[in-house]
């Protein structure tokens, strides 16, 4: 598994990570994905999953880079400590590797968060911070108010065919050397990202490579400077064959096929609005409505 420095840490971690938003497996698939190298593992307070990486990592922790995030409810200096306290107890561990800001929280001032961050840092209780879903105005703030300890992430969507960070926010981040964790870099599977490949590039590609579409769509990620994957699966098959999307780059002309045949959006404003407020008790039945619509249609709502 080749790596990647986090930000300018001088600490390099694993491209390819394991994310487990909607994770619902027991601890096996995670360790085949460690032992396969992908031993940096992405979970949150509010996913339900510290628990089972707690099992994952178990006897390995000094080998698994861990990282949570804490929900903006907890963005007080004193929840978030208590959020912390709660997040090592249920990962059985002294130290988090990264502790991320799930999204802003503009009703909370962000010195009095990362201040609190940096506190934890200086504690010993967490190594790195870094914040998720923040746009280029937000990371700048948040920049601004920290103290010795620099933010050196943020987890955003990203994938082949919602490129929205390209809008600024990838550039920013490359240039002021804070890493891009890609979630989601599968979008919504494979069947949705088919939907917007009408000439049937990416298993041109594959075939070309010697790789499956998973892999192909993954280290398209892989080869833009100072981005790494975190992709989930429940599926021990699939952790491993993510993995195989490290140790190797496609060419610039692939890179330029795929990027200039593969339909993709921007999200704007509204698109943000209705996936922030949506409740998650209803993502579910829209994936599952959007997957029922016409592929051209489909495209257009990606």
């Amino acid at each position: 598994m080749d790596e990647k420095q986090l930000g300018r840490t001088g600490v390099f971690i694993p491209e390819v990570g394991i994310g487990t938003w909607n994770y619902n497996s027991g601890p096996g698939a995670l360790r085949s994905g460690f032992e396969a190298g992908a031993r940096f593992i992405d979970t949150a307070e509010s996913y339900g999953t510290e628990e089972v990486v707690r099992e994952a990592v178990k006897g390995i922790r000094n080998q698994v880079f861990i990282a949570t995030k804490v929900s903006p409810q907890n963005f007080r200096k004193t929840d978030l400590h208590k959020s912390v306290n709660a997040s090592l107890s249920k990962l059985g561990i002294d130290t988090l590797d990264l502790l991320q800001l799930h999204e802003p929280n503009p009703s909370i001032p962000i010195q009095e968060t990362v201040g609190a961050m940096n506190e934890l840092v200086d504690s010993g209780k967490i190594r790195f911070i870094g914040v998720s879903n923040f746009s280029v105005v937000q990371l700048n703030e948040a920049q601004l108010a920290t103290g010795k300890h620099p933010i050196v992430s943020n987890q955003v969507r990203y994938n082949l065919i919602d490129r929205t960070v390209e809008n600024g926010l990838l550039q920013y981040c490359q240039s002021n050397g804070i890493t891009i964790i890609s979630y989601s870099p599968l979008a919504r599977g494979l069947a949705r990202i088919s939907d917007c490949d009408q000439n049937g590039v990416i298993i041109e590609v594959a075939r070309q490579t010697g790789k499956t579409a998973a892999q192909v769509i993954l280290n398209w990620c892989l080869c833009k400077d100072g981005v790494i994957v975190i992709p989930g699966s429940n599926s021990e098959r699939h952790v491993l064959e993510n993995c195989g999307a490290s140790g190797w780059r496609l060419t610039p002309d692939q890179i330029r096929l795929l990027e200039s045949q593969v339909h993709y959006r921007h999200r704007n404003r509204f698109d943000k609005f209705v996936r922030k407020h949506m409740p998650r008790s209803l993502e579910g039945i829209a994936i599952d409505l959007l997957n029922r619509l016409p592929a051209g249609l489909r495209r257009r709502l990606t």
